[in-house]
């Protein structure tokens, strides 16, 4: 199976081309931190994915998606070979995309867009539990917050346990 999931940074504004087919595509570069891992000067480490989007994805990231925008790649690695002009053979690596998803809400009340190739646009779901989200911890009605009461709780979930049970 040959499946990649990243989350990163865009780190410049895509700029989408057409091949003389009609057909569009967008090459672009999503930025990564490496978890855990700094350099001697004590700064983030990143890595830097070439990403290859087509058709309706690439129409899509060339118009929602700008650089510094928080991004959700799906997609297959493809590896590649060329000459170059010094006559030496260059490899590639990229990522071509299946889905993305911008993580980059455009306003505080706005939720994150996607798209998927076989569904098309997709308005986005309320499920985004982002801090972002007016939703987050409630509902949300025509731009006013609104409480509704908890559920009560199964009786199987209502126990006491002590602070000395806790392994923390």
């Amino acid at each position: 199976m040959n499946k990649v999931m990243l989350i990163g940074r865009i780190t410049k504004d895509p700029e989408i081309r057409y091949t003389q087919s009609g057909m569009s595509n967008l090459r672009f570069t999503v930025a990564i931190d490496r978890v855990g891992s700094r350099d001697a000067n004590g700064n983030r480490q990143a890595d830097f994915i070439s990403c290859v989007a087509f058709g309706q994805q690439a129409d899509f990231i060339s118009r929602f998606i700008r650089k510094g925008y928080l991004l959700s790649v799906e997609g297959r690695i493809q590896t590649g070979s060329y000459q170059g002009q010094d006559n030496q053979t260059r490899y590639t690596t990229d990522v071509i995309v299946e889905r993305v998803e911008n993580l980059t809400p455009r306003d505080p009340n706005a939720q994150p867009t996607s798209y998927q190739p076989n569904q098309g646009y997709q308005q986005p779901n309320n499920n985004y539990q982002g801090y972002n989200n007016p939703n987050y911890g409630g509902t949300y009605n025509a731009g006013t917050p609104t409480s509704q009461p908890e559920p009560e709780a199964p009786q199987s979930f209502n126990m006491d346990v002590a602070d000395d049970d806790l392994p923390f």
